[in-house]
């Protein structure tokens, strides 16, 4: 299995049910603006009632942090520049600051205006000017954007399904399992998963157990001629390619986006204040580097 920015999540699970007939079954759909996938194992008695828990989960999830749908949550606030948050969104945004404070400002969820800048050619130098995300106030009333001011969870929100998935198997007495949206967050294992860059290609193997993984390749995209991962205030990446091992899936897939930006010095820095567990940064010229 290869770590890469793909947008499916794929489930690959155990019971702890007692043993019953083996049953397996796919689902495909989308979520996040992209075509997702279920396969998931286990006891007969169990698997349809999951996958139809986890299309509920995954649906829940969207409808609260999709730029796609108006009706959003994310898309409210972004559209009304104040709201009063859930709990679920608030503590997204309470770890997003969080990475961003670890990251000297790097890992920054106000970037949108400049996505959508870039994607329809517009003043780039006034799009950036609105990025800062300590501008946006997360006090205990309504969170409240500053003027003119968008969000992207785009680089926590995967993570963060990835995270709710795994816990709604693990509530169901699933005791391995590999949740996959790009970002891995695992029950129980071993899982083998490969390190590959878009660039220089396979470049080796980790062993997951418990825990997550994300990735992040700034040149596996492009939005307006760039790399699809900006620096906020417009530097470039360091590294073509970073993985992350962390406690959750939504903390490495923030930290992976903010790392790719950092030199090697500033990424032991953040990494040591964020608990990451391991680090791989891959050059330009294809070399692997593990902290």
């Amino acid at each position: 299995m290869k770590l890469s920015r793909r947008r499916f999540i794929t489930l690959s699970a155990c019971a702890l049910a007692t043993p019953g007939a083996a049953a397996s079954r796919q689902w495909r759909g989308h979520a996040f603006g992209s075509e997702v996938s279920v396969d998931l194992r286990g006891d007969a008695a169990h698997v349809e009632a999951d996958i139809d828990l986890v299309i509920d989960e995954l649906r829940r999830i969207e409808a609260r942090f999709s730029l796609f749908s108006p009706g959003s949550e994310l898309s409210r606030l972004n559209a009304r520049g104040r709201l009063a948050a859930s709990a679920e969104l608030r503590g997204v945004l309470q770890l997003a600051r969080h990475v961003h404070r670890a990251t000297d400002g790097l890992f920054d969820p106000t970037i949108q205006p400049l996505w959508e800048a870039l994607a329809a050619g517009g003043d780039v130098v006034a799009a950036r000017a609105l990025v800062g995300f300590e501008r946006v106030d997360l006090g205990a009333g309504d969170v409240r954007l500053a003027p003119r001011q968008k969000l992207s969870l785009n680089g926590i929100a995967q993570g963060h399904a990835a995270d709710r998935v795994a816990a709604l198997l693990r509530a169901r007495g699933y005791r391995k399992a590999l949740v996959d949206m790009g970002e891995f967050s695992a029950i129980g294992g071993p899982f083998r998963l490969a390190i590959e860059d878009p660039r220089a290609g396979l470049l080796g193997q980790l062993t997951l157990r418990g825990g997550a993984i994300a990735t992040s390749s700034p040149s596996a995209m492009q939005i307006g001629g760039q790399d699809h991962i900006f620096h906020p205030r417009g530097g470039s990446a360091h590294w073509s390619t970073v993985t992350v091992e962390a406690r959750s899936a939504a903390l490495a897939d923030a930290a992976s986006t903010a790392l790719v930006l950092m030199p090697l010095a500033q990424v032991h820095r953040a990494a040591q204040v964020l608990g990451l567990t391991r680090v791989f940064l891959v050059d330009a010229a294809g070399d692997l580097i593990r902290l």
